[in-house]
């Protein structure tokens, strides 16, 4: 058999863009910002990750081009060889502060992140113990590692329980999960899996892509936001979210990270954070050190929504962070609600099956701490017609 035949047999994108409802790779035309101009049109942006709102902060900016200017466009090799620079290394010191661990490691993007921490730590005779719902970095990265992965049932500590009680005690075994869940911005039992983890000798490695800069002391993350940051092991984050650029970094105990730079395959044989990614995270960790408002901030914004959504009957996920998913139920919903919203000028993500149950369709919102009152108005009323209109047209 051809290997492309299953190129060749994928129509469904196809069907979707000629039916006028494929909702993807839409080109922006602006910085990724509260409202952004998509294909010509200002569009409130509900979509980004983007949280703290640094991606067109001036000093970020200006943080980039000094570095570009001084360091030049790239790095050209890998941290292990030539491609270590000073600002590398400033980073990572301020990072690992920041979280209050001894010490950190930058890798070039957050999903790479998880690749090289997963696949260096745990091996043969190992065993992890995976969230359901777990980021697919975190998925592929159990793959790489020739550890056994178990996975338990999302967020249910029984489950936990049930497959740790069953490793034999000279089996190494490192529970990893995320801090915030991308989807439903949900914030996990942490305080439950640190209990489990003392009780059966395992590690912890907490997934903080959503959480570093949306919850915690400050934005630092899961294990303060619940005050267990001496409890969990490794600390994970990207750059692209919150930090307002690209790469990722883990924080642990200075002889894990040691034993990570000279172990981990994605980090050894991939090239550095470019300059100016480097200092443009830089620059974004002081202003959250500077302003630790930014979070709360952000959660009023969230909170507003929330209370915005409930006011007009519009079906939502309860929570607490700057992520609310709207209930959709159906993929052919969700895609003419996507598409309905856009055209009327508010950005959402769409999330259909199999990325989703059957029947828990959803749009993924999310929000920034500079989103201004006005916006988040305009973007109900949207909603709220868009949502009216599609009641009275039967879908």
């Amino acid at each position: 058999m051809d290997i492309f035949k299953r190129c060749y047999d994928f129509i469904d994108a196809d069907i979707a863009i000629e039916q006028g409802i494929y909702p993807y790779f839409h080109a922006i035309e602006s910085k990724q910002d509260t409202e952004v101009t998509l294909e010509g049109k200002k569009t409130i942006m509900l979509g980004s990750n983007n949280y703290l709102g640094l991606t067109s902060n001036q000093r970020c900016i200006d943080a980039g081009k000094e570095a570009l200017e001084q360091y030049g466009t790239g790095c050209s090799g890998s941290r292990f060889l030539n491609g270590t620079l000073k600002l590398h290394l400033e980073l990572e010191k301020e990072l690992a502060g920041f979280v209050n661990k001894e010490m950190a490691l930058t890798f070039s993007t957050g999903f790479q992140t998880n690749l090289g921490i997963i696949s260096a730590i745990a091996t043969k005779g190992d065993y992890i113990l995976s969230d359901n719902e777990n980021h697919a970095s975190i998925v592929d990265g159990c793959r790489l590692s020739f550890a056994k992965t178990l996975k338990y049932k999302h967020s249910d500590m029984e489950d936990l329980e049930r497959l740790l009680i069953n490793i034999p005690n000279e089996n190494g075994k490192l529970i990893i999960t995320d801090g915030v869940f991308s989807m439903s911005g949900e914030i996990c039992n942490l305080p439950e899996i640190v209990r489990l983890a003392q009780k059966y000798g395992a590690r912890i490695l907490v997934d903080d892509a959503h959480a570093f800069g949306m919850i915690g002391k400050g934005g630092r993350g899961t294990a303060s936001h619940f005050g267990l940051e001496d409890k969990v092991d490794i600390i994970m984050s990207t750059f692209s979210k919150s930090a307002a650029s690209l790469g990722g970094f883990i924080a642990s105990e200075e002889r894990v990270i040691n034993y990570v730079k000279h172990a981990s395959r994605p980090f050894i044989f991939s090239a550095s954070i470019p300059p100016a990614n480097a200092a443009v995270a830089r620059e974004a960790l002081k202003i959250m050190k500077e302003d630790p408002e930014l979070p709360i901030r952000l959660k009023n914004n969230s909170d507003y929504m929330r209370a915005g959504f409930r006011k007009r009957n519009i079906p939502i996920i309860d929570g607490e962070t700057a992520i609310i998913p709207v209930m959709t139920y159906t993929n052919d919903r969700t895609f003419l609600i996507t598409k309905m919203l856009l055209e009327s000028g508010v950005y959402v993500n769409p999330v259909i099956c199999p990325a989703v149950k059957p029947g828990e369709c959803l749009l993924r919102t999310s929000y920034t701490a500079t989103h201004t009152k006005d916006q988040l108005d305009r973007a109900l009323e949207v909603f709220s017609a868009v949502f009216r209109k599609a009641e009275e047209m039967g879908i």
